[in-house]
């Protein structure tokens, strides 16, 4: 093997990793790696690929459930039983750094590598979602990169023809340079017929299949491993190129050769492109490989070794054959017109051998390059931070309640983080494949059906940043009951989640706080909703030197399950006459609210009041009442408080509603408080005493608001609006904003 690129710790030091990293990768292999090698254990130690500085917390986290068919770290992604030999894969990923400085592909490719993860599984993908960050949405970069992000979403998303059914915007200025773009994919597949990321036997060839490999996203893997500086633009080159019809073949393609019976191991090229399929498969199957990388199709001339290991080129996979297969597999490929060639073949080294017009160029083991093997492992300092006490000393009683709650009410419903999200949705198709029951039918999750079946999966991605912020405990623990209420409150049941871990730089001993801290809710509130955690992303450095990190944004997408799709459930007023209830318990708490935070401006306070068991229990008397038929519409609160749930459920059939305040309570924190663990539902006449006789014998706190309307808004006599104003308000606000 040529020497003549050995490396130095300065060269270590210039591909992200630590002098005792480049130290010990010396120690594995006996020797002074050379400039290839060096960049094999840059991108699969990075953070992004390692989990290095997480794992350990992470392994902390509930993962056992009884329908659980695939655990966090065992696949791709989640797999989990529907039940009647059905499977439903499911996972959400961030894309952030590459859509911070290129946002249309940024996106894009964010959403083709999460639906790869499905599809390589054997799962077909029939449902995305994506949580979206950015910061003031009046800045020019802001309106840029929304822009571009919704674009890329809803250009490669209605190509690639799956139904986009859900998802979250949220602005604030601590998002200014960093945005969040975080993707999420469902597929379904029948019990037999999925396929694992492994790869053994010796002999059975290697194949490359897809599209070519360019340099687009080299090193893209350690690039979302470090901070966003003015420098980053000259990363350009890590971010990557998708192609969503190049996507959509490859689709069918995966499928169809599957059902050969052909293939041994397959996984997709996402992250560190090549080598992180060569060294995961083979790391899992206890074997290993030699690739030969001048077989592998390029999209230009002379690339070298470590580019073509590296290259992040989107829709391609690795896949591992049956020897004496070959030709099943090659007549798959050829009929889709995609790539199908032949790179090298399984061994029983245990390592990964790469070899260049015969010369070999990198010599690695598998098993040290991954996580669980000799990847390294961190525990880093944290330390409260001291806003976190201030954050404590907040008393409702400093603050003035507005005279004027009309104000009020109409600021929060022209705010972008509470209006209407049109212009975002009108763009993306969310009837292809026409299994989206919640299109035209608003309800507080996504309910998809499952085709042949009676049953549904109902999705949702949640995550109150500004609360996980105040406190990250306590956030987080919301963030997983707000998803569980949404899936509730939909006629679902929680069955499982996957995170979007979104948090800055690990090194900080705050930030790492935040991390743990999160974890730490997350893991209490996964407990009691029984939804173990099936796997995602952890995205750390989400900071900039100029603005500092981001909220910690522990994004939840969760999955629930619809034994019979009778059983959907939607938020919208029915008819006028129908008594308006809210179940749950009203407290006096504004804290870390919109209305705080725009309203009176007051970035100080912990998070809003909580209470895990309570809200448990509202969940389960929610299902009862929905199971029974006594309630015609059901809607959380949630951003924006009571009224903005109000006026939600109201505008769609263009209906009204009547509701007094508790005296006991100030107004605005029974109107805009954002205290979790309530619901509004409605009832018909007909069905109130079956209601009141159901709700007296739950423990469950329930108050009578008053009822629904034809079209006038009334708090206390007082006229809050008509529903035509309101609705052309709050349709229209990101539409002016973003001059569209």
């Amino acid at each position: 093997m040529e020497n003549q690129e050995l490396t130095t710790v300065e060269t270590a030091k210039d591909l992200g990793l630590l002098p005792e990293e480049f130290e010990r990768i010396k120690e594995i292999l006996g020797r002074v790696p050379n400039f290839t090698e060096l960049s094999i254990f840059s991108v699969m130690w990075s953070e992004h690929c390692s989990y290095k500085n997480s794992i350990t917390w992470l392994k902390t986290l509930p993962k056992d459930g009884p329908r659980m068919l695939a655990k966090a770290g065992e696949e791709n992604a989640g797999l989990v039983d529907l039940g009647d030999g059905i499977g439903c894969a499911f996972k959400i990923e961030s894309h952030n750094h590459p859509s911070a400085l290129e946002p249309y592909q940024g996106a894009a490719t964010g959403v083709g590598g999460i639906n790869r993860d499905i599809f390589t599984m054997g799962a077909r993908p029939i449902a995305q979602l994506n949580s979206l960050r950015f910061g003031d949405i009046n800045l020019d970069k802001t309106k840029w990169l929304i822009k571009g992000v919704v674009k890329g979403i809803s250009h490669y998303g209605n190509a690639f023809g799956i139904p986009t059914v859900g998802g979250e915007l949220f602005f604030d200025e601590c998002y200014n340079i960093n945005p969040l773009v975080n993707a999420m994919s469902a597929g379904i597949v029948k019990a037999g017929e999925t396929v694992s990321a492994t790869s053994y036997g010796v002999g059975n060839p290697v194949y490359i299949v897809g599209s070519s490999t360019g340099k687009d996203g080299i090193h893209g893997a350690a690039f979302a491993s470090k901070d966003i500086t003015e420098d980053s633009v000259n990363d350009l080159p890590a971010v990557q190129v998708g192609d969503p019809f190049q996507e959509k073949l490859l689709l069918e393609a995966t499928l169809e050769v599957i059902q050969t019976g052909a293939v041994i191991g397959m996984q997709d090229m996402g992250a560190a492109g090549i080598i992180c399929s060569n060294s995961e498969m083979s790391a899992k199957g206890e074997h290993g490989m030699r690739v030969d990388l001048d077989k592998v199709p390029t999209r230009q001339e002379n690339m070298k070794p470590f580019e073509i290991l590296l290259s992040e080129s989107q829709e391609r996979m690795l896949i591992v054959v049956e020897k004496g297969r070959e030709a099943d597999v090659q007549a798959v490929f050829d009929k889709w017109d995609l790539n199908c060639v032949q790179i090298g073949e399984v061994t029983d080294t245990k390592r990964l051998e790469y070899y260049m017009h015969g010369e070999l160029v990198a010599d690695v083991p598998a098993d040290d390059l991954v996580l669980g093997g000799g990847a390294p492992v961190y525990q880093r300092e944290y330390r409260e931070p001291a806003y976190f006490a201030e954050n404590q000393k907040f008393k409702i009683e400093d603050v003035a309640e507005p005279e004027d709650l009309v104000a009020v009410a109409e600021h929060l419903l022209g705010h972008p983080n509470i209006a209407s999200k049109r212009w975002v949705t009108d763009q993306y198709d969310s009837m292809v494949g026409v299994s989206t029951m919640t299109t035209n039918r608003p309800s507080d999750a996504a309910v998809v059906a499952v085709r042949d079946t009676e049953k549904a999966i109902v999705l949702t991605v949640d995550c109150n940043s500004r609360y996980v912020y105040a406190d990250p405990q306590k956030g987080c623990a919301i963030a997983v009951a707000e998803a569980a209420r949404n899936i509730t409150c939909a006629g679902g049941e929680p069955v499982a989640i996957t995170n979007c871990l979104n948090f800055g730089n690990p090194y900080i001993p705050e930030v790492y706080w935040q991390f743990v801290s999160a974890i730490k809710g997350m893991g209490e509130a996964c407990t009691r909703f029984e939804t173990p955690v099936t796997g995602g992303n952890v995205s750390f450095y989400n900071q900039s030197s100029d603005e500092g990190p981001v909220f910690p944004t522990p994004t939840i997408g969760m999955l629930g399950v619809m034994v019979n799709i009778d059983n959907i459930m939607t938020l919208d007023f029915k008819q006028p006459g129908d008594f308006i209830y809210l179940i749950g318990e009203s407290v006096n708490d504004i804290s870390s609210s919109q209305y705080l935070a725009s309203w009176h401006k007051i970035s100080a306070s912990p998070a809003p009041y909580f209470d895990l068991d309570k809200e448990y229990a509202t969940h389960q008397v929610i299902k009862e009442l929905i199971k029974h038929k006594m309630v015609q519409s059901v809607h959380d609160v949630a951003d924006g408080g009571l009224y903005v749930a109000l006026a939600e459920s109201a505008m769609p059939n263009k209906l009204g509603f009547d509701i007094a305040t508790d005296a006991a309570i100030r107004k605005d924190a029974f109107l805009f408080g954002e205290a979790q663990g309530r619901i509004v539902v409605t009832v018909a006449p007909a069905d109130q005493d079956r209601f009141v006789e159901l709700m007296a014998t739950s423990e469950t706190d329930f108050t009578l608001l008053g009822t629904v309307t034809d079209g006038y808004f009334h708090v206390d006599e007082q006229l809050f609006g008509h529903v035509t104003d309101v609705k052309l308000l709050f349709d229209n606000v990101l539409h002016v904003a973003l001059g569209e």
